[in-house]
């Protein structure tokens, strides 16, 4: 057997023991390489804690994307349930009153069988599909008086249209179940979103979980840095806006001296009267929705919810404009087309702050750059900064009324 082994050469065999450094450190090479082959799958298989962050982030937008179509279509649904019994119900008059029509048609078929009209027609009458089919017959509508061929008419009329709303509400009903289809579709969704996010929360570390609470204070701190910015911007806006109207007034009062002070205080007041009549109406409206949403601090956010236990984003801000008597949609993506949209540095208490390009939450403003709103699953209303997510998060400022 050795004699079939191939020898090996001298120069090949010393070069790879010849110095002990090198063969040590060839050595040491492979066992690292060795370890981090055997470590890499684990690195590569388990998400980074900013990955996992972002994961989470982007399933509980994903969420209350969900929630919001929920929202759509349980509205449609409630609807179209009120249609649909609402037809069912006139159905059922209608029915009722063809039934009374058919017994009263009746009447006249027994009374011309009494009067020598025969059994013939009489049974023509009951057995036939279409009542005017019957009285078609010449004969017997020159038999019929003037309240008999009324009573047929009716009749007819009252059949086609009762037919017509029996068709309307079997489509209704069609409609219907497709809703609670679609209803039942989009409630999956938001729990198929909410609990991969808990999930992937669930195998967070002790120590992932507090650089990941670390991580959200430093955010929130930032976000509460551009909110103090924002308010800052404002009240010098505000300020220098007063300090217009002081000069204006300064630079018409010898113009108005002809008149009585008391005339030239009206004067001036009456040139001011339709925007700050405006801004009031507006201001005491607001404060009746934030008088609302504060008193709704604490409560869980629930999607889907609109009180008066818990709430969604959108719910807690629906209700909170009721409260003032001002009737918003259901949904975010209706909300932000109920008012005039004013820029960020323009929001006033009670605006209406969106965020994300797909219109997916909503807070109510209540100034220095802070609002009410029901952040997320897991979370409570609060107070916080219209910068928490960001200030590319926010999509638009709207004043609804």
């Amino acid at each position: 057997m050795a004699s079939h082994r191939k020898s090996r050469t001298p120069g090949t065999r010393v070069a790879g023991i010849r110095t002990p450094a090198l063969a040590t450190a060839a050595l040491t090479s492979v066992a690292l390489l060795s370890q981090t082959a055997d470590a890499a799958p684990s690195d590569d298989d388990r998400p980074s804690l900013e990955e996992v962050e972002k994961k989470v982030d982007d399933l509980y937008r994903q969420a209350e994307s969900a929630t919001e179509k929920y929202n759509a279509v349980k509205e449609k649904t409630t609807k179209q349930r009120k249609r649909v019994d609402t037809l069912l119900d006139d159905v059922a008059k209608r029915t009722q009153t063809l039934n009374e029509a058919r017994e009263e048609l009746g009447s006249f078929a027994a009374a011309q069988y009494r009067n020598g009209a025969g059994v013939p027609d009489t049974a023509t009458f009951l057995l036939a599909d279409s009542p005017q089919d019957f009285f078609d017959r010449d004969q017997l509508m020159d038999r019929m008086t003037g309240r008999q061929k009324a009573a047929v008419d009716d009749y007819v009329t009252q059949q086609s249209e009762t037919m017509e709303k029996r068709k309307e509400a079997t489509e209704s009903l069609a409609t219907l179940t497709e809703s609670q289809d679609d209803l039942k579709t989009a409630k999956a969704t938001v729990q198929k979103k909410l609990s991969t996010a808990r999930e992937l929360m669930s195998k967070l570390t002790a120590e992932e979980k507090a650089r990941l609470a670390a991580a959200e204070e430093k955010k929130r701190e930032e976000a509460v840095r551009k909110a103090a910015e924002l308010a800052r911007q404002q009240a010098e806006q505000q300020e220098a806006e007063e300090e217009a109207r002081r000069q204006q007034q300064a630079e018409s009062g010898p113009s108005s001296t002809s008149g009585s002070s008391g005339s030239s205080g009206s004067s001036g007041s009456t040139s001011t009267t339709p925007s700050t009549s405006a801004d009031s109406s507006y201001a005491a409206k607001a404060e009746k929705a934030l008088a609302f949403a504060r008193a709704q601090i604490g409560k869980p956010y629930v999607w889907g919810a609109t009180g008066p236990d818990s709430y969604d984003c959108s719910g807690l801000t629906q209700g909170a404009w009721k409260a003032a008597g001002v009737s918003l949609p259901r949904t975010t993506y209706d909300q932000v087309e109920a008012g005039a949209t004013v820029a960020v540095s323009q929001a006033q208490p009670g605006d209406l702050v969106f965020f994300y390009d797909g219109i997916t939450h909503v807070g109510v403003y209540i100034g220095n750059g802070m609002m009410i709103h029901a952040p997320k699953p897991g979370t409570y209303v609060r107070e916080e900064s219209i910068f928490y997510d960001g200030e590319s998060s926010i999509h638009s400022v709207v004043r609804p009324a």
